[in-house]
């Protein structure tokens, strides 16, 4: 190479290193956030990078861009190591047009999402742009179509993790949505489809960005976001941990570590974590952590939807995602979000080969007005359809209450569940002893002299012969009913007979989900 070619490479890398300057990498920075490099840099492991497009400018000759231009133009993309395993990422940089979306932006996104298609390998996806690149207006448009379809092509193919680290508005937000996963950091990034401007222009309402579209907003409210962090660096670091549970593509398991916690271990805490009276509550993360190894759970969505509880763990060392009500949230019944959580959920599990270990305690779907207007019936057959197509190893564990059609969408014996266990405690029924004396017994209760006492009767009679495992067992839809501290060593050999399962559904370009 002649000293002139090095030296304008050099001048080229060193620009494109640049992005927009050091002034706005300097604002950048008193905003709280990261610049695009320094988050890729902390993302991956140690001089992995390899950057793709480095030198790519944009082709718009229209209001004096032609004289404005950035190597690079906005954003960076490439690929490098997380844990030794291969993931290609790209990150907005803000110091450039604000990270606005170019057609040649857009162009570097699809190419290395087709060469992580053709790879195999996860695509993370670090957001922190004011959107369309208005200079360009219906190519920049045309730019996040493209993007779009192959997040779906994409789907279910490979993870996609989507980082919100700054702004996400209009038609940007719908790339996140499509991925697997997104986080968001906390009082520095937002996303919503209109800005408080417009709303309160149409509308007539006020509101705050943070209000409308913040972290908070959409990891407790719409259940839009997966994960928030507190700065650009936890949320990086949740990044790493959450692709540690997962395999690099649709074909391969998750990564499988040597297990340090003995796969015979008992925990006879649990035989007494039930309470005698069947409405009082427990957290059912401790019946998680005393189970799974290490106790080391990460949980998914964990302020949406409180009411049913997802995540994943190791089992023996392998990966298993957990689907579980919560009795100390809503008495863990099933509602619309609830419902949708799940379903999401267990349907990422199926499609990465992640087995599925669901725990139930629910009372039934929410009853009200609001709910069945809402579609509740359309939100439930979601959880069940979600249940019924998934082919992996899937074990079921009834710790309480499975009651009416709840039982039957939780993991039940009927939608191909290979492996049904319960708990002593476990109450499998259409409904609770009370309700359905009131509706059996109501008359005989009326004309009794002893109403009240006769009632009682009644109501222990049905909790003995119907709200327990034993009529359910004596039938094959519960295969073992088991100590309660005998749950682990149980779950990891009935993971162990199912690691080679095979089954399938029917041919079918793909089912109808009840959207």
């Amino acid at each position: 190479m002649s000293d002139k070619g090095f030296r304008t490479l050099q001048e080229k890398r060193q620009a494109a290193n640049l992005g927009g300057g050091e002034e706005r990498i300097a604002r950048q920075h008193k905003s709280g956030k990261m610049t695009a490099r320094e988050r890729i840099a902390l993302l991956l492991d140690d001089g992995s990078f390899e950057e793709l497009d480095k030198l790519v400018r944009h082709r718009c000759r229209d209001f004096g861009m032609e004289n404005d231009q950035y190597p690079g133009d906005g954003i960076v993309t490439g690929h490098g190591m997380i844990d030794g395993r291969q993931v290609f990422v790209f990150a907005q940089d803000f110091t450039v047009f604000g990270g606005s979306l170019s057609e040649t932006n857009a162009s570097k996104i699809c190419k290395l999402m087709d060469l992580a298609m053709k790879v195999g390998a996860p695509v993370i996806g670090l957001n922190d742009s004011g959107g369309a690149r208005i200079q360009e207006g219906v190519a920049s448009l045309a730019g996040y179509a493209d993007i779009f379809l192959r997040n779906s092509l994409a789907s279910g193919v490979i993870p996609q993790i989507s980082a919100i680290m700054g702004p996400c508005a209009g038609g940007a937000v719908y790339s996140p949505a499509l991925t697997d996963f997104t986080l968001m950091v906390r009082q520095t990034s937002y996303m919503f489809i209109t800005g408080p401007d417009v709303i309160r222009t149409v509308t007539h309402e006020e509101v705050t960005k943070e209000e409308l579209g913040g972290a908070k907003t959409h990891n407790s409210v719409s259940g839009v976001a997966h994960f928030a962090a507190d700065n650009d660096e936890e949320c990086l670091h949740l990044i790493r941990e959450l692709l540690s549970y997962l395999p690099t593509n649709n074909l391969e398991d998750p990564p499988r570590i040597v297990c340090q916690d003995p796969v015979d271990r008992v925990d006879e805490r649990l035989d007494s974590i039930i309470p005698p009276e069947s409405n009082k509550p427990y957290d059912i993360r401790q019946v998680i952590e005393m189970v799974v190894d290490g106790g080391t759970f990460f949980e998914v969505q964990e302020q949406f939807a409180r009411n049913i509880v997802i995540g994943f763990a190791r089992l023996d060392g392998g990966v298993v995602g957990l689907v579980a009500n919560q009795p100390a949230w809503l008495a863990g019944v099933l509602d619309i979000d609830a419902s949708d959580k799940a379903a999401r959920f267990v349907r990422f599990c199926d499609c990465f080969n992640i087995p599925i270990i669901t725990l139930v305690d629910v009372p039934g779907f929410l009853p009200g007005i609001s709910q069945e207007h809402s579609g509740i019936i359309r939100h439930g057959a979601k959880l069940l359809y979600a249940y019924s197509e998934a082919t992996v190893p899937k074990i079921t564990v009834v710790t309480r209450k499975a009651y009416g059609g709840a039982y039957c969408v939780m993991g039940s014996k009927h939608l191909r569940t290979d492996l049904n266990l319960a708990w002593p405690s476990a109450e499998i029924a259409v409904m609770g002893a009370e309700g359905a004396v009131g509706i059996l017994y109501r008359d005989e209760i009326l004309k009794s002299d002893s109403g009240v006492a006769r009632r009682q009767e009644l109501i222990d009679e049905y909790q003995e012969k119907f709200a327990s495992p034993w009529v359910a067992a004596e039938r094959g839809y519960i295969d073992e009913v088991i100590e309660p501290s005998q749950t682990r060593p149980k779950l990891i050999r009935g993971l162990r007979l199912l690691e080679n399962k095979r089954d399938s559904n029917p041919a079918r370009k793909h089912g109808n989900l009840p959207l």
